[in-house]
């Protein structure tokens, strides 16, 4: 058995993490998207998320590597959305310290109010926390901005929630023509879900599918240079130590790390850039 001890450094640099090009699957748009978009729960999202959930959706391990990442591509001044917002958003602390030096707007799109004010980016912000169901028409960001202009960003970022998005090419159509030329868009993926709000197809794919799934969702929403980043746990020397499903691999005894029932969450990133 080798002895394997966990990659838990602070540096983030671009080159932190593995990163693969998405390939297209198809030359059009591959999906149906009444069937393979529907879900098992119709009802209202208003509903579903009306009583809050102060919970993480990722294990500790998984958000300190998100954080890293994002360390690395978030931008310290301009405009920052996060999509499908709740009470973390797992930036970095000099994220919030340029919030809280009015270096950078961080604007938060959600369904439950008292998560967004909760959440140390946009607690301080009314104008900034956005109620939108953007499963109901017309599944566009700009509603959201229906009685002014609204703003353009810099950064686009949504933390395991792209899978409950109904009609994903509308909205992150919406959000591109919101997305400042250069700007870029990171969508977190991993395997926990709440199965009756996810899409159809979700629960039919293996991880890697879903991946691929996503960068389907960017290339035909006009998204560019579109990446699939892996974000899943690794040793110092950058060996992966667990599959896709986040179980240990075989024979590796990873050393100075509390595991819980020998699991780490998987996590990726699907990104891509707005380019004219």
């Amino acid at each position: 058995m080798s002895a394997a001890r966990l990659q838990n450094t602070p540096e983030a640099g671009p080159n932190a993490f593995p990163v693969r090009p998405y390939q297209p699957s198809s030359s059009q748009w591959p999906y149906n998207d009444a069937k393979d978009f529907s879900r098992h729960d119709e009802n209202d999202d208003n509903i579903f998320y009306l009583e809050p959930r102060f919970v993480e959706h990722i294990d500790e391990a998984a958000i300190d590597r998100l954080t890293r990442y994002y360390q690395s591509v978030l931008p310290s001044t301009g405009r920052v959305l996060d999509l499908c917002t709740s009470w973390k958003s797992f930036y970095p602390g000099a994220c919030e310290d340029a919030v809280r030096n009015e270096k950078l707007d961080v604007y938060g799109i959600g369904l439950n109010k008292e998560e967004m004010v909760a959440n140390p980016l946009l607690c301080d912000f009314p104008e900034r926390r956005i109620q939108l169901n953007l499963n109901q028409e017309p599944q566009d960001i700009k509603a959201a901005w229906s009685d002014r202009e609204p703003p353009k960003f810099d950064t686009v970022t949504c933390v395991v929630s792209i899978d409950y998005i109904s009609r994903p090419l509308q909205v992150l159509r919406s959000i591109r023509e919101r997305t400042n030329d250069g700007g870029s868009i990171h969508l977190v993926v991993s395997n926990r879900c709440f199965p009756t709000k996810v899409v159809k197809l979700w629960l039919e794919y293996d991880e890697q599918q879903r991946l691929q799934l996503v960068g389907d969702y960017l290339h035909f929403s006009g998204w560019k240079d579109v990446e699939i980043v892996d974000l899943c746990a690794r040793d110092a020397d950058g060996k992966r130590i667990t599959d896709d499903h986040g179980t240990f691999l075989s024979g590796m005894k990873v050393l100075g790390y509390t595991i819980s029932a020998q699991h780490l969450d998987p996590l990726w990133v699907v990104r891509g850039t707005k380019r004219e």
